[in-house]
């Protein structure tokens, strides 16, 4: 199998909610998702955006939306997010006793089918049900909070991924979320990840087009293998 090309998603968590549509056009020229991250301060503690935000911002942009449920019940408020527009809908395992079945809800929403691990949780109990979804969004931080520093030993989970993906023969992206930099992208790409949220790291540069776009080229850089 090849390997997808490298997805930068920025993450408006990291953006200026007072401008926020100015601040998704920013990013439009260069970014190939949008990541929107839905905390409800039951889950993880802290409170961000919901359903309405995602709504508004739809007209305003043709990026596909990443849209990442760091919520309690997601079964109860997952479709509606594909109802909205989202293109790929991504929920925590640790959140949800039915994995597979929102999955297939998702799916038959209109959206992508995402399964998310958080830091402290192991993969190995949920590679089996990785042929039903279409993204594995591999926490590189303890989901909750934007700005931490990258902890690499949770690339293994990702090298893990990849191997029951090629085993597999799946479609599946692997995405990477939390501290992804220039200094970390590389090592991500290297362990198996396709798809990379990146916060601070483009809404704090000085050129968010042009971060993107280093971003996407360091990945590039850092694939390697079929």
């Amino acid at each position: 199998m090849t390997r997808p090309s490298p997805i930068v998603a920025p993450s408006i968590l990291a953006a200026d909610f007072a401008h926020l549509a100015d601040e998704v056009r920013l990013v439009e020229p260069e970014a190939d998702w949008l990541h929107i991250d839905v905390m409800d301060n039951h889950f993880v503690p802290n409170l961000t955006i919901g359903l309405p935000v995602v709504q508004s911002l739809r007209p305003i942009t043709q990026l596909p939306f990443d849209v990442h449920l760091m919520i309690d019940e997601p079964r109860r408020w997952a479709p509606a997010y594909a109802d909205a527009g989202a293109y790929n809908v991504t929920f925590h395992v640790e959140a949800c006793d039915n994995p597979v079945a929102l999955a297939k809800d998702l799916r038959a929403a209109g959206a992508k089918a995402g399964l998310a691990i958080d830091r402290d949780t192991p993969i190995e109990p949920y590679l089996d049900l990785l042929p039903s979804f279409d993204t594995l969004l591999v926490m590189t931080i303890k989901a909750g909070f934007g700005g931490q520093r990258f902890l690499p030993e949770l690339l293994e989970k990702v090298r893990q991924a990849r191997t029951a993906r090629e085993s597999g023969h799946l479609e599946l992206r692997i995405e990477v979320d939390g501290g992804i930099a220039d200094d970390t992208i590389e090592q991500a790409a290297q362990a198996g990840a396709d798809a990379f949220v990146a916060g601070t790291a483009v809404y704090g540069a000085d050129d968010p087009a042009a971060a993107i776009r280093r971003l996407r080229a360091l990945a590039a850089s850092g694939v390697v293998g079929p």
